[in-house]
């Protein structure tokens, strides 16, 4: 049995399995949604999946039928069908080893341009040939010189910054990987004073975990997509790279605090890992 929970504790459940497929989606709704480099979800026989916790304070997403958050922490929610007798999770907000890893990409031809697949699983264009569904078309922003954009899911909310942003990392604590039930976190640091929002910031809605110093989560209140969370005290706005919707022009620095990663993810090529923070931060 496995269990589950979201970033602020609201939302748990358990899970007999065994796990059927696990995969990593790169389409831009779940880039949008997670807030990462790509979504990673389980899928099991729905007759062993049990909520324990929070079931009626998840909300729906405004921007898809197939998308729910937990409405305190924003951290993604379990997908139940019973037409079809599966349940899917989040594999973030996974705890333990659920028995089973990725098996292969969907949606490469929608990646994000700052991440590359370095694994040798297999990848699809769009849906594998076993997964019959439509494609949502999604509407790409039109670039502008000297600044990058960014938007939630439902489009309610957005954002920009003007030049090269501070960072760019990608975070495998276990916060970052319930906050955004993802496998890891993918942030870009950006100083304050070349942030902006554009529209839609006070429908952005916070959750500070009670015992960190820094650490909190952004997230647009009506779809549950990824939002930046901005640090005065520290200067700058964390950005969720799955966010945005031009290219930064900034790459994944380092695998920060790899040494809590999920047991179910494997880091490949050539980007430095550091088991918590790297010597100089």
């Amino acid at each position: 049995m496995t269990k589950g929970a979201c970033l602020c504790g609201t939302v748990r459940f358990e899970i007999d399995g065994p796990f059927q497929t696990m995969l990593n989606c790169h389409c831009s709704m779940c880039r949008k949604f997670h807030g990462s480099a790509f979504a990673t979800a389980a899928v099991a026989p729905l007759p062993g999946f049990r909520w324990l916790a929070g079931e009626h304070t998840v909300r729906a997403s405004s921007a898809s039928p197939h998308r729910s958050f937990c409405g305190t922490c924003g951290a993604a929610a379990p997908l139940l069908a019973p037409d079809r007798q599966l349940a899917l999770v989040h594999a973030g907000n996974l705890e333990g080893d659920p028995g089973i890893e990725p098996q292969f990409h969907q949606f490469v031809g929608s990646k994000a341009p700052w991440y590359t697949i370095t694994d040798s699983l297999p990848q699809f264009e769009q849906w594998p040939p076993q997964i019959q569904a439509p494609v949502v078309e999604r509407p790409s922003a039109a670039s502008r010189e000297g600044v990058t954009q960014g938007s939630c899911l439902c489009g309610d909310v957005a954002f920009e910054f003007e030049g090269a942003p501070l960072r760019m990392m990608y975070c495998h604590c276990t916060r970052c990987r319930r906050g955004r039930s993802a496998a890891h976190a993918a942030n870009v640091f950006v100083a304050l004073d070349r942030f902006r929002w554009v529209r839609g910031d006070a429908q952005v809605a916070s959750y500070k975990v009670p015992e960190a110093r820094f650490f909190s989560v952004a997230f647009c209140v009506g779809c549950g997509g990824a939002a930046p969370r901005l640090s005065p005290e520290r200067g700058f706005a964390v950005v969720p790279a799955g966010a945005l919707d031009t290219d930064p022009g900034i790459r994944p620095a380092a695998h920060i605090f790899a040494g809590s990663k999920a047991s179910w993810f494997r880091i490949t090529g050539d980007v430095p890992q550091f088991a918590e923070l790297p010597p100089q931060a």
